[in-house]
C-alpha cells in the first residue's frame, strides 16, 4: 500500500503546470470510439483512470497507440465485441461513457455498472431516461447495464437534474441517430463544452454546450480529428487552495482562468490576493484568512469537487465557517481525520461548522475518495510535524504526479510504499 508521508509547516512557493481534465479526457477517450477513423488525443493526464479507460476499450479490441504519457492515437475500426468484460472499468466511474458511445455507434452495448469514489448516491435514472427518450430498450441484470435499439431517433429530454455524467452519455448517444436530439436542463460544466467541442471536430452537430438547453442534429458519420483537451481545473484548485492553506505563493500554469472564478472569488473573500493572467492564476496569502460560507452548486456554482480543499483552508482560518454539500450525501468522510489533526468541525446534516483553529498537528489519516485525499495532504503540508496520508490509490486516480509536483513547490513529502520505506523517510524527514 502506498502512502505518502509529509513534513508540514512549510509554504509552497513557485510555480505548477496543470495537467488536462480527467473528467473531459474520460468522456472524449469514450467518443474516439464513435468513428471508424483514428483519432489523436493531447494533454491526457497521467493518471490511473485514463489508463484504466485506454485498457478497457483494447479490450473491445480498439486499437490504441500510445504516443507518450499525455497523448495517444485511437482506432475504433478493429472493434470485435460490445460488452465491457475487462474487470477493472468497474471501478472507475467514466465507465458508463462507454455505453452511450457504443450505443450510439452500434445501438448495443453492455457496461458494467460504474464505481468510483463513495461519495454517495450517484443514480444512472438520467442516462436511463435519455437513452429510452431516443428509442432503446434499457435494463440492468448481473452488474451489467444493457442498452439496444433497432435504430435510434433524435429526441427531446428533460433532465430531472443536471447531471454532468448524463448530459455527456446523451450527447455521445445521439450524435449519429436520426433527426434531432434537444437536451434541456443540461449540465454546463467545461468538461461537458469540452467533449463537444470534440465531437464536432470530428464532425458532429452539436450546439448550445455550455447552456441548459443542448441542441444536437444527427449526422451519418464521424471523421478524424486532432484533439487538445482543456486543463483540469480541480487539479488547479486544489494547488489554490493549497497555497492558502499553507501561507504561500503559488502560481498555477496552463489554465483557463474563467473556469476558476469561483474558487478564485471564495479565495479573495477570505483574504487571499489572486492575480489573473492569460493563462495562468497567481495566489498569494499573508496574513490569518478570514471565514466564509460556501454551498457546492453545479458550475459556474463553487465545484463539489472542491468541498474538501477548501474546508481544509476554513479549518485555518479565524472565525466560523459553513459549508453546505448540496450534490452528494457522503462527501464528509474526510472531516473525522482532520479532526484528528486538531481541527475543529462538526458535521451537522448537508452541511459542516467549521471553526479555524491556529494549527493542525500532524498525524496518521487516511484518504476516503480522490478529492478529500487531496486535501488531507493539504492538511499535513499546513499542519506542525510530520503526517502519514495513507490509501494514495484514491489519490493517483485523478492527480498527476501529485507528489513531485508539490516538492517542485518546496513541499517536503516523500511515496512510499513499504514499512521500512516509512520508517526511512521519516528519519530523513526528521533530520531536514
Amino acid at each position: 500500500m502506498e502512502r505518502y508521508i509529509v513534513k508540514g509547516g512549510i509554504p509552497l512557493v513557485g510555480s505548477v503546470e496543470i495537467s488536462g481534465a480527467k473528467n473531459a479526457a474520460l468522456g472524449i477517450i469514450a467518443a474516439a470510439i464513435l468513428t471508424e477513423d483514428a483519432v489523436t488525443i493531447d494533454n491526457l493526464p497521467d493518471v490511473n483512470d485514463i489508463h484504466v479507460l485506454l485498457n478497457a476499450i483494447e479490450d473491445l479490441g480498439v486499437v490504441v497507440k500510445r504516443i507518450n504519457a499525455h497523448s495517444v492515437i485511437i482506432n475504433a475500426s478493429t472493434i470485435s465485441k460490445l460488452r465491457t468484460d475487462y474487470d477493472p472499468i468497474k471501478k472507475i466511474r467514466g465507465s458508463y461513457y462507454l455505453l452511450g458511445a457504443l450505443l450510439g455507434r452500434f445501438h448495443k452495448a453492455e457496461v458494467y455498472l460504474p464505481g468510483g469514489c463513495n461519495i454517495g448516491s450517484r443514480p444512472i435514472d438520467q442516462h436511463i431516461k435519455g437513452f429510452k427518450a431516443l428509442g432503446a430498450n434499457v435494463g440492468i441484470e448481473g452488474g451489467f447495464i444493457t442498452a439496444c435499439a433497432e435504430s435510434l431517433q433524435g429526441g427531446h429530454i428533460y433532465f430531472d437534474v443536471a447531471s454532468v455524467g448524463a448530459t455527456i452519455n446523451l450527447m455521445l448517444a445521439a450524435v449519429l441517430a436520426e433527426g434531432r436530439t434537444i437536451i434541456e436542463n443540461a449540465a454546463k460544466e467545461p468538461h461537458i463544452v469540452d467533449v463537444a467541442n470534440f465531437l464536432n471536430s470530428m464532425g458532429a452537430n452539436i450546439k448550445g454546450a455550455g447552456t441548459d438547453v443542448i441542441r444536437i442534429n444527427g449526422v451519418e458519420r464521424l471523421h478524424k480529428t486532432e484533439y487538445t483537451v482543456i486543463p483540469d481545473q480541480i487539479e488547479a484548485g486544489t494547488f489554490m487552495f493549497a497555497a492558502a492553506a499553507t501561507q504561500g505563493d503559488i502560481t498555477v500554469k496552463n489554465v483557463i482562468p474563467k473556469h476558476l472564478e469561483a474558487a478564485s472569488s471564495k479565495l479573495t473573500e477570505i483574504g487571499c490576493r489572486v492575480k489573473e493572467f492569460d493563462d495562468s492564476v497567481r495566489v498569494y496569502c499573508q496574513g490569518k484568512l478570514r471565514s466564509t460560507k460556501i454551498k457546492t452548486l453545479p458550475y459556474p456554482g463553487f465545484p463539489t469537487d472542491m468541498q474538501p480543499q477548501i474546508a481544509v483552508t476554513l479549518a485555518l482560518s479565524s472565525g466560523i465557517s459553513i459549508v453546505t454539500e448540496t450534490l452528494f450525501e457522503n462527501r464528509f468522510k474526510y472531516v473525522d481525520e482532520l479532526i484528528r489533526m486538531g481541527a475543529n468541525m462538526k458535521v451537522e446534516g448537508n452541511s459542516v461548522i467549521i471553526e479555524g483553529v491556529q494549527r493542525l498537528s500532524g498525524g496518521i489519516i487516511s484518504s476516503p475518495d480522490l478529492r478529500a485525499g487531496a486535501a488531507l495532504v493539504i492538511a499535513a503540508l499546513a499542519a506542525d510535524g510530520i503526517s502519514v496520508v495513507e490509501d494514495v490509490k484514491y489519490i493517483q486516480r485523478g492527480y498527476e504526479r501529485f507528489d513531485e509536483k508539490l516538492k517542485s513547490l518546496g513541499a517536503q513529502i516523500e511515496r512510499v510504499s513499504s514499512d521500512r520505506d516509512l520508517q526511512k523517510a521519516r528519519f530523513l524527514l526528521n533530520a531536514v
